[in-house]
């Protein structure tokens, strides 16, 4: 591994460490906001369409998937799609979709995990990737991916890279690559220490608990392509964030071996819930424990771009066309699955956005 980028990222650990808690941002705007469900993702298209990814984590009935319309949610593409575990076919409906974006091709993907709730598992053809046409506000297309999972997957999320995408399985710690054109994948880095978390996921300061009241751990999630699409920068919930060479990941012909001693470290980067990167190559991480963004530089270098008490949780983020940082404070941690039975959630579910002076990069989005 790079020892230079690690002492980077491990140059930061007073800050990476938690900061007692400050203020209300001004600068923070409510950009939307949910009465009764809980959004762990949104993806905004450069008209300004808004969708959100639902997370029914506890199997609940309702929409998967929604489209801001007028502040109303409105389950997408369809009410059919939207059926969920009162579907009986599990390849034509959304049964949890755990992440959503619009890609460079302007189509909304997402990500379903095939499982109705946490720990139960998928369904049979439940797990997949569906594209979406948002003109058409349709399904193009969607790719099986019984064929890269096993029983103990979970598929997190994906970004894009030309004809490949990447996927990350936070439940049998691995990476996922796939090619678009024939829909086939091959998992890399299965158990490496890169893709494996090493200590349980936190909010709030706490250890986050299963219904079995054991802590829990959180694989490979959160990853981004730089903007030049060199390298795919990934990381369990629990950091540290690494890259490796995306060359590597896209040639069949690299050796275990060869790919697992081209991984870096990048940044020691706290429990996170989402990431988001922009044209300059900075990544944004949410801080689940301290309530706050940070900024991670292309050189590893770590400084905090804002700090409130109302960021609970930021999920999956989003930079959209006018320089805005769209971050879901999806509150995951207080789910009535995280705390013994009892809800903590305070509704309504607030998506703020803030002014980065940043656009997307562009290889990821438009």
């Amino acid at each position: 591994m790079n020892r230079r980028a690690f002492l980077a990222g491990t140059g930061a650990a007073a800050l990476l460490a938690g900061a007692p808690g400050r203020a209300a941002e001004p600068g923070l705007t409510l950009a939307f906001s949910l009465p009764d469900a809980v959004t762990n993702g949104v993806a905004v298209t450069p008209e300004g369409r808004i969708f959100a990814a639902l997370a029914r984590i506890d199997g609940s009935a309702g929409p998967r998937v929604v489209e801001m319309r007028n502040g109303t949610p409105v389950a997408y593409p369809d009410a059919a799609w939207n059926e969920g575990a009162r579907s009986a076919d599990a390849a034509s409906t959304l049964i949890w979709v755990n992440a959503l974006r619009l890609g460079p091709d302007g189509d909304l993907w997402l990500v379903d995990t095939g499982s109705p709730g946490f720990g139960q598992p998928m369904r049979p053809g439940g797990v997949k990737l569906v594209q979406v046409d948002v003109a058409a506000n349709r399904v193009r297309r969607t790719i099986p991916l019984a064929g890269v999972v096993t029983p103990k997957s979970f598929v997190d999320d994906v970004r894009f890279n030309g004809r490949h995408a990447y996927l990350t399985d936070a439940g049998a710690p691995a990476l996922i690559v796939l090619d678009l054109a024939s829909g086939t994948g091959r998992r890399l880095l299965e158990g490496h220490p890169s893709v494996t978390a090493a200590r349980p996921i936190s909010a709030e300061g706490r250890i986050v608990r299963g219904p079995d009241g054991q802590p829990v751990f959180v694989h490979a999630d959160q990853l981004e392509v730089s903007p030049d699409g060199a390298w795919l920068f990934y990381q369990s919930c629990t950091g540290p964030l690494h890259r490796v060479p995306t060359r590597l990941l896209d040639d069949d012909r690299t050796s275990p071996g060869a790919l697992a001693a081209a991984v870096e470290i990048v940044a020691d980067t706290p429990p996170t819930g989402g990431t988001a990167i922009a044209a300059d190559g900075t990544i944004f991480v949410s801080d689940t424990d301290a309530q706050r963004i940070l900024r991670v530089a292309p050189d590893g270098t770590v400084s905090t771009l804002i700090q409130d008490p109302r960021l609970l949780w930021v999920d999956a983020m989003w930079i959209d066309a006018t320089g805005r940082l769209w971050m879901p404070a999806a509150q995951l941690n207080r789910l009535a699955l995280f705390q013994g039975g009892t809800a903590r959630v305070q509704f309504p579910i607030a998506v703020y956005t803030l002014a980065i002076g940043a656009r997307p990069a562009p290889n990821d989005h438009r």
